[in-house]
């Protein structure tokens, strides 16, 4: 599976530290940045790897600031993009198992190394379980094709 990260500044720490997991674990890695704690502006980076995952180039994409407020809410203006800001394994296996996310955002402040790579290891191997849930999200991408 090939999988996007991105960052700014303040999510650079975890960014690092996810992608190392990822690449351990065997994953294919695309880093969209930043590459720096330079102070940056999280849209630049966070719309990179979102674009990423809309277009198919990676088919889950992860993105990190100090919050996971704001790269949430760029990856969620990308058509196509369902990205949901995790703060426990069971919102990573949830949003998997109901939402079909195909992005998560984390907060560095938030989310120690150990809890964003136990999250990263649910929402990469939960599979998306349908059923009634498939009518909610097909909701999703109507209005997505609305917008």
């Amino acid at each position: 599976m090939k999988i996007g990260f991105a960052c700014d500044h303040g999510g650079l720490e975890l960014k690092n530290s996810l992608m190392a997991h990822a690449k351990e674990k065997g994953f294919e890695v695309t880093d969209y940045g930043t590459f720096t704690k330079d102070s940056c502006d999280y849209p630049d980076f966070a719309y990179l790897c979102a674009k990423s995952v809309a277009d198919g180039v990676n088919e889950r994409g992860v993105v990190v600031c100090t919050t996971g407020i704001g790269v949430s809410m760029v990856a969620n203006k990308v058509k196509g993009v369902r990205c949901a800001l995790c703060h426990s394994v069971r919102d990573a296996e949830m949003t998997r198992r109901h939402n079909n996310a195909n992005m998560s955002a984390r907060g560095q402040s938030s989310t120690d190394e150990g809890l964003a790579d136990e999250m990263l290891d649910v929402f990469l191997s939960t599979e998306f379980e349908g059923g009634r849930h498939e009518r909610r999200v097909n909701k999703i991408t109507a209005i997505d094709r609305k917008s």
